[in-house]
């Protein structure tokens, strides 16, 4: 067979040589603009004048990597506030199925006896449901309440006292009604109407209360809601929580029953009967999306209600999921409570990242946890936070606020599709909270544009 041979000028094999040389070092240097190293995070975060006054720390992680990028004060306790639900979530997710225990009960002779299990789901303004009651209503037996498995705090250790009045520090109880909220609301003649009506009877003007807005103000200790003379507002509403109580209850189940119903200390047997009330998933997308302190505080209760024994308990909860689900994450949590009103909560950065993982592993579906958790530009605490991309978010996560401390977690995606943990603190800070948002929203968006 005759040899072929091919013949190429030198310089044009210098030519194609050259060529391929620049490609390959546009290719690597394109490649390398867009690794994320902890040398470019420093200096996203080292621009920022408002980090500088006041205690800060970011911790980032490459969930494909597996690796930390960046890490300021990540080992240093912060105070996290509703980062605190994060806890709670996981704990739900690991100790509730896919719906949640809602009554516990027996029959014994011709009686129905029933304890709360701290479900807050009965005839929530949101969630509605509507099982327990029905079991109630339809039973043909005397109805018999029992309180005995709670005997707990109506408040979680370390909240303020002068908070009582507002919306978001709502009684802890074994069997939630209606939210535990007073809804209070002007109706078109002018006058205030409250629910539940039942309520109404506590409801009264008081000519010596002067409050620089109109308001209305409920006593410390007991269900007086008092309200100043003159004009109400149009479009007036407000939400107290009332103050609880197993004779409350009580009344409040009778009112809308419209059944009696006898009130007994007895103490739950493990025969008891469990009914199921609401899918979880429903009930935690009402704790994180709008970040519902009371909803947080009683899935706690309602963890606790699994164990043996059925003692509803903060502490319970607590202890049992940092000895079996959170023995091994880098920093021990100082956890106190179910939403993060108190302050005695102190995690740090790199635990709060671990916590993301485990959450991440756990559901083990990325569309449906984005969908449980606020979105940015899109759902939420961190709807009016960010600007999606295009319409495409980048951002879920949880918010945390008190006042001074302004706080995000949760999970980033960048333009080039790197998947991101990212938990950001903000303690002790006196300047304006909207500033410290506005710096994080600059902080995260910046890392999803470049990377």
């Amino acid at each position: 067979m005759p040899k072929i041979y091919f013949f190429v000028c030198k310089s044009k094999i210098r030519t194609l040589l050259r060529y391929c040389f620049y490609a390959l070092i546009f290719s690597m240097l394109s490649s390398c603009s867009h690794q994320i190293t902890k040398h470019k995070i420093s200096r996203i975060l080292k621009n920022s004048a408002i980090n500088k006054d006041h205690f800060t720390g970011f911790a980032l992680y490459d969930q494909d990597q597996k690796k930390m990028i960046y890490q300021e004060n990540a080992d240093k306790y912060f105070t996290p506030a509703s980062n605190t639900k994060l806890f709670t979530f996981y704990t739900s997710l690991q100790m509730l199925g896919d719906s949640v225990p809602g009554l516990r009960y027996l029959v014994k002779n011709d009686s129905l006896i029933f304890w709360g299990t701290g479900d807050p789901s009965f005839l929530h303004s949101v969630l509605k449901s509507t099982k327990a009651f029905d079991l109630l209503k339809s039973s043909t037996q005397k109805l018999f309440y029992s309180a005995s498995n709670y005997t707990g705090n109506f408040y979680g250790a370390g909240w303020p006292y002068d908070d009582y009045n507002d919306y978001y520090q709502v009684d802890i109880t074994a069997l939630p009604i209606e939210d535990n909220v007073a809804f209070i609301d002007a109706d078109a003649q002018g006058n205030l109407q409250i629910r539940p009506s039942y309520l109404k009877m506590y409801l009264q003007m008081d000519t010596s209360f002067h409050p620089k807005n109109y308001r209305v103000k409920r006593a410390l200790e007991e269900n007086k809601f008092v309200y100043p003379a003159g004009l109400v507002p149009s479009k007036f509403h407000q939400e107290i929580p009332w103050k609880t109580s197993a004779s409350l209850t009580l009344e409040l189940l009778q009112d809308t029953l419209k059944k009696p119903i006898g009130l007994i200390n007895l103490q739950m047997p493990a025969s008891a009967k469990t009914l199921y009330s609401i899918a979880a998933d429903s009930v935690y997308k009402q704790m994180l999306l709008p970040s519902d302190n009371f909803v947080a505080e009683q899935l706690l209760l309602v963890c606790s209600s699994t164990l043996p024994g059925g003692k509803l308990s903060t502490e319970n909860a607590i202890a049992y999921s940092k000895k079996n689900f959170l023995n091994d994450l880098p920093d021990e949590p100082q956890w106190a409570d179910g939403s993060g009103l108190s302050r005695q909560n102190l995690f740090t950065l790199k635990t709060m990242i671990a916590l993301l993982q485990k959450i991440w592993d756990k559901v083990g579906n990325e569309q449906k946890l984005h969908s449980l958790l606020p979105t940015g530009g899109v759902s939420g605490t961190l709807k009016n936070a960010y600007k999606t991309d295009n319409g495409v978010p980048f951002v879920w996560g949880k918010t945390g606020s008190l006042s001074n401390n302004h706080n995000q977690s949760g999970y980033l995606i960048t333009r080039k599709g790197k998947r991101l943990l990212f938990s950001y603190m903000n303690n002790n800070f006196t300047r304006p909270t909207a500033q410290i948002s506005g710096e994080m929203v600059r902080v995260i968006t910046e890392i999803h544009n470049r990377f």
